[in-house]
């Protein structure tokens, strides 16, 4: 088979763009590269007139398909809102659509000479897979990450409430929210558990952590930390843009780091969340010992680079090798909110 990257330098279509910002600066990189045309750039309704990107002057879908005829569209942004995902659809049965998959973090990308160079890594951990299910997500987040075919994502979907069914959880949880946000999913975890035993939750942006602190302020016996995860103790550079993410960028501010070990310092875990933009393997690097010596059950995502896919539940069996494990997407696009789930 081939990959989207290779079949669009195939095509006699005109190539638009949907959206703007960082995976669509890394998708017009991709397509430089390799020499593929960019016909234009659409946004949704609300755009700024006159605004440019990628050499096009922006416009609205109807005026770009009115020029432009039969286009193939690449979504080159990311959302988990209903009416999005729906638009998205729609668009979908009028046009060649396909979302390209680039990495969060960093610059590598899972094409077809990816999928080959790590064939053997990618088998190991899809015949580790406990459920049916889970090895479907795994088949078809590998075919969407080549394709970029929307239809792959849309047919593993399944509700976040599931995966508190996989973890089981008990009265008695020490969770641990790495990746905390603005309190979101201490939120979730403490809707779904009424009666808990602790909750650290760790967020780096500042904003984000004041956010947390107003959204859990009514929670008990909960401790909220200022800190980046890592490997170790120590100062990382962040991107001072807030939200979710932090990625790269020019505006770079200092932040202390933690790893798993020190927070183990103050209480250990039974229950582990790790959503941390790209720094899940240097926090299992910097925690394998609090892995393999509690073996808490464990949620972390997979999606921010194209390593995650393998290196994590590898890394995470070397520790304890009889775990179970599960692998989850949640409406979202593109291959974002897919993480694999651990238990004993």
């Amino acid at each position: 088979m081939t990959d989207l990257w290779n079949y669009l330098k195939t095509v006699n279509k005109p190539v638009v763009l949907y959206g703007m910002g960082n995976g669509a600066d890394k998708t017009v990189a991709r397509l430089q590269a390799d020499g593929v045309k960019i016909s234009g750039v659409f946004s949704s309704s609300g755009f700024k007139k006159n605004k440019t990107y990628a050499g096009h002057t922006l416009k609205d879908y109807e005026s770009l398909k009115n020029e432009l005829g039969d286009m193939i569209i690449l979504v080159c942004f990311g959302s988990h809102l209903s009416e999005v995902i729906d638009n998205v659809k729609k668009l979908a049965d009028e046009n060649e659509l396909y979302m390209p998959d680039v990495p969060v973090a960093g610059e590598v990308i899972f094409d077809i000479q990816f999928a080959k160079n790590h064939k053997e890594q990618l088998k190991s951990v899809y015949e580790k897979l406990a459920d049916s299910h889970s090895k479907k997500v795994f088949e078809n987040t590998v075919m969407f990450k080549l394709t970029g075919k929307p239809e792959y994502l849309f047919e593993i979907e399944t509700s976040r409430d599931e995966v508190f069914d996989i973890l089981n959880l008990t009265d008695n949880e020490v969770f641990w929210d790495l990746g905390a946000y603005n309190g979101d999913t201490v939120a979730e975890f403490s809707n779904n558990v009424k009666t808990y035993s602790s909750i650290v939750a760790v967020e780096p942006d500042k904003r984000n952590f004041k956010k947390l602190m107003e959204n859990t302020s009514k929670l008990g016996d909960i401790q909220c930390i200022n800190a980046a995860i890592s490997d170790k103790k120590g100062i990382q550079l962040m991107s001072a843009n807030h939200g979710r993410g932090n990625s790269t960028d020019k505006n770079m501010i200092e932040i202390e780091t933690i790893s798993l070990k020190e927070i183990s310092d103050i209480v250990f875990p039974t229950y582990i969340k790790i959503d941390i933009e790209g720094n899940e393997i240097k926090a299992i690097d910097g925690g394998d010992s609090v892995i393999k010596k509690w073996a808490p059950k464990m949620h972390i995502a997979c999606y921010h680079t194209p390593f995650d896919l393998f290196e994590i539940p590898l890394k995470i069996l070397n520790e304890v090798p009889d775990y179970k494990v599960y692998m989850r997407h949640h409406p979202c696009f593109p291959a974002w909110d897919i993480n694999y789930i651990f238990i004993k």
